[in-house]
C-alpha cells in the first residue's frame, strides 16, 4: 500500500492518515513537480490545521496533494506542513494555479511566486485573522493601449443563469484576454461539513452542484462505505450506475440542444428540450425525483426496480429515446452552417489542456484519453469498457469536438444501460440505516474518492480526527480544473464566439464556489 517514498491509495478505499508520507516542503515540491512532468496531475490541492508538531510549534498549516497517473492507473497522497508562506508551484506547474488562490484565500499562507494572486470567491479566511487580500489590489488584469478596450459580462445574466463576472480584454471584436470571476454562490459548504457527518450533511452533498446530484452524492456514499468498512449489494450498484448515467444523458442532451441554439438551429434545440426532459423522466421513475434527490444512500440505494412493468418501461423509453436522440443530433452534423459556426471556434490544444489539468469531455475533446471509469473503476464499472468507442486521438479541442465528445458518450452510456437492464443482479438494495451513516467513522483515516460525473472527474477528499468525525473534507468539482480551459479557449477568438464557447464546456458556478 505505501512505502517510504510513496503512498499508493485506491479509489473508495481507506488508509491510515499516518502512512501518508511527509516530508519537507523542498522534498514534497520537488517530488510533485518530477511525477507531473512524468504524466501524473493533480486531482486535489489543499489545506488543513495541522496536527500538535513539537518540532514546529508554529507551523501554521498542513498542505495535501491528491496525484492521479491515468496511464498507471494509480493515485498517490503526499503531506507536508508549512508556515506563514509557500514557494508557488505555479510556475513549474500550471494545474496548481487555481489551487493555490484557494489556499491563500482560505488560510491566509501566501504561495510566494505565483503569478495573479488574486481571490477565488471573495470569503473571510477560515482563522479569525486579517485576509491576506486586505489592503492588496485585486484587481482584473487589463490591457493598456489605444484601440484596445474591456468588456464587462454580468454577474447577473438573462435567464436562469447562475451569477459569474467575465472581463474581456479586446482588440475590436478579437478577445486577447478572458478572466472570470465567480464567488457569487459561495455557501461555505467545506468549512460546514467540518465534524460531520451529521444530519445536514447528506443535503449539502446533493446539492454540492444540482446538476450532478448522483454523482457528488455518489462520492460521498463511497467515502462513508469506506470509512464504516461497508460493503454495496451488487443489485444497489448496478442501480446506482443507472442513476449516473441516466444524469449524463440528460445533461449532454440538454448541452447539443443548448449548443444548437445559441447558433440559431432551433430544430435540434426544440428536440433536445424535450428529450433531455425524458431522461429525467427515467430517472423520476426509478426514484421518484428528476435530479434524483433521494435515491442513493451510503451503502446502498432507497428505491428498487422492484416490478418487471418498471424495468420494461425504463428499457423502452431508453429505446424510444436513443432513436430521438440520433435523430435530433444528426440534424447538427448534416447542417453546413451549423458546423461551419462549431469547427475551430475555441480551440483549445491538447497541449494546453494537459498543462492546466482540464478533465472530462474537456479534456477528451483535445484528445485526453482519461476516464474514471476507464482508470479508476468502481463497482460494475469494473467490468465495463469506456470509451466504447475509440476516438479520442482524433478530437480537434474546439466547440465540434466538444460536441461530438457528448455525442459519443451518449451512444456509450445507452449501449451500457440497453446491456445493463435485463442482467440486474438479483438481491437486496439497502445500505446503512440513517443513524448508523451518520455515526462516528473510522479515526486517523483518509479516503480518496472518485467518480465521472457528466461534466467529469469529481473528487472527494476525506481525512477524520481522532474521534471519527471530518477534520477535512474536500470537494473538487469539474468546473474547478476546466474554467480556466474556458478562458484559454477565448483566446483569439471573437466576441461573440463566447455563448457558444461557454455551453459547449458548460461549467458549474455553484460546484466551483464551494
Amino acid at each position: 500500500m505505501s512505502s517510504a517514498s510513496n503512498c499508493f491509495v485506491e479509489n473508495g478505499r481507506m488508509i491510515p492518515f499516518s502512512e501518508v508520507p511527509r516530508p519537507e516542503f523542498d522534498e514534497f515540491q520537488r517530488r510533485i513537480i518530477d511525477d507531473v512532468a512524468h504524466g501524473w496531475r493533480v486531482c486535489s490541492f489543499f489545506g488543513m490545521e495541522p496536527e500538535v508538531a513539537p518540532a514546529k510549534p508554529d507551523a501554521s498549516l498542513r498542505l495535501v496533494a491528491v496525484l492521479a497517473s491515468n496511464s498507471e492507473k494509480r493515485l498517490k497522497v503526499l503531506s507536508t506542513v508549512v508556515e506563514k508562506s509557500f514557494a508557488s508551484f505555479t510556475p513549474a506547474c500550471p494545474q496548481f494555479h487555481m489551487f493555490e488562490r484557494e489556499i491563500a484565500e482560505q488560510w491566509a499562507v501566501i504561495p510566494l511566486g505565483h503569478p495573479w494572486l488574486r481571490p477565488v470567491r471573495f470569503h473571510e479566511p477560515y482563522h479569525d485573522i486579517k485576509g491576506i487580500w486586505s489592503g492588496q489590489n485585486s484587481d482584473y488584469f487589463h490591457i493598456e493601449g489605444g484601440e484596445a478596450h474591456e468588456v464587462a459580462v454580468g454577474p447577473v445574466h438573462a435567464g436562469v443563469i447562475e451569477p459569474g463576472h467575465f472581463r474581456f480584454q479586446c482588440h475590436g471584436e478579437n478577445v486577447f484576454h478572458l478572466e472570470i470571476s465567480l464567488g457569487y454562490q459561495h455557501r461555505g459548504i467545506e468549512k460546514a461539513l467540518i465534524g460531520g457527518p451529521d444530519k445536514k450533511t447528506p443535503y449539502l452533498m446533493e446539492t454540492l452542484a444540482g446538476d450532478t446530484t448522483i454523482g457528488h452524492y455518489l462520492a460521498y456514499c463511497q467515502i462513508i462505505e469506506a470509512l464504516h468498512g461497508n460493503r454495496v449489494p451488487r443489485r444497489a450498484n448496478a442501480l446506482r450506475l443507472i442513476g449516473l448515467e441516466l444524469e449524463r444523458l440528460a445533461n449532454h442532451t440538454g448541452d447539443l440542444g443548448a449548443m444548437g441554439g445559441d447558433v440559431g438551429y432551433l430544430p435540434t434545440s426544440s428536440f433536445c428540450g424535450r428529450i433531455r426532459g425524458d431522461f429525467l423522466n427515467m430517472t423520476a421513475l426509478v426514484c421518484g425525483n428528476r435530479l434524483g434527490r433521494g435515491f442513493l444512500r451510503p451503502g446502498g440505494v432507497r428505491f428498487d426496480l422492484d416490478t418487471a412493468e418498471r424495468s420494461e418501461k425504463l428499457a423502452k423509453a431508453l429505446a424510444n429515446a436513443e432513436k430521438d436522440t440520433k435523430s435530433a443530433i444528426q440534424l447538427l452534423w448534416d447542417s453546413p452552417s451549423v458546423m461551419t459556426r462549431f469547427e475551430n471556434t475555441g480551440k483549445v490544444s491538447r497541449e494546453a489542456a494537459m498543462v492546466l489539468g482540464l478533465v472530462g469531455p474537456a479534456a477528451r475533446a483535445c484528445g485526453i484519453a482519461g476516464d474514471t471509469r476507464h482508470d479508476f473503476p468502481m463497482g460494475l464499472y469494473q467490468n465495463a469498457k469506456f470509451p466504447l468507442e475509440p476516438g479520442h486521438e482524433i478530437m480537434t479541442g474546439d466547440v465540434a469536438a466538444r460536441a461530438l465528445i457528448r455525442w459519443h458518450e451518449m451512444r456509450d452510456s445507452l449501449r451500457f444501460l440497453q446491456e445493463l437492464l435485463p442482467n440486474l443482479p438479483s438481491g437486496d438494495v439497502n445500505g446503512l440505516d440513517a443513524r448508523e451513516a451518520l455515526s462516528p467513522c473510522q479515526p486517523d483515516a483518509l479516503v480518496v474518492s472518485l467518480v465521472e460525473g457528466w461534466r467529469g472527474e469529481i473528487c472527494h477528499t476525506v481525512i477524520t480526527d481522532t474521534r471519527g468525525r471530518f477534520s477535512r473534507y474536500k470537494v473538487v468539482d469539474p468546473s474547478f480544473h476546466n474554467w480556466t480551459g474556458l478562458s484559454m479557449a477565448l483566446r483569439n477568438q471573437e466576441i461573440s464566439d463566447f455563448p457558444l464557447c461557454n455551453k459547449s464546456f458548460n461549467l458549474s458556478y455553484c460546484g466551483f464556489d464551494l
